[in-house]
């Protein structure tokens, strides 16, 4: 699982450069990923990998994406922090 070290990169990962990223990112981190199982968690780590813009076109709507676990996180995360 996610020791305190881990958790801790996890937490400045989610500080974006975009403030749109940021409250949702942020929040989730804080209230949410907890709950998650491990394999979530580890989704949740790989769209933190992803880019900004890739990001934002994909919370917001513009685009979709196409990995399926993404997005499934990414609708998870919508619903979590109800933006």
């Amino acid at each position: 699982m996610f020791d305190k070290q881990r958790l801790g990169r996890l937490r400045w990962a989610c500080r974006r450069g975009m403030l749109e990223l940021d409250v949702l990112f942020m929040p989730f981190v804080e209230n949410g990923f907890a709950e998650l199982d491990e394999k979530h968690q580890l989704i949740f780590e790989r769209l933190l990998t992803c880019d900004d813009p890739d990001l934002y076109a994909w919370f917001m709507g513009h685009l979709p994406c196409a990995d399926q676990e993404l997005k499934a996180m990414i609708e998870h995360i919508l619903k979590r922090v109800k933006v």
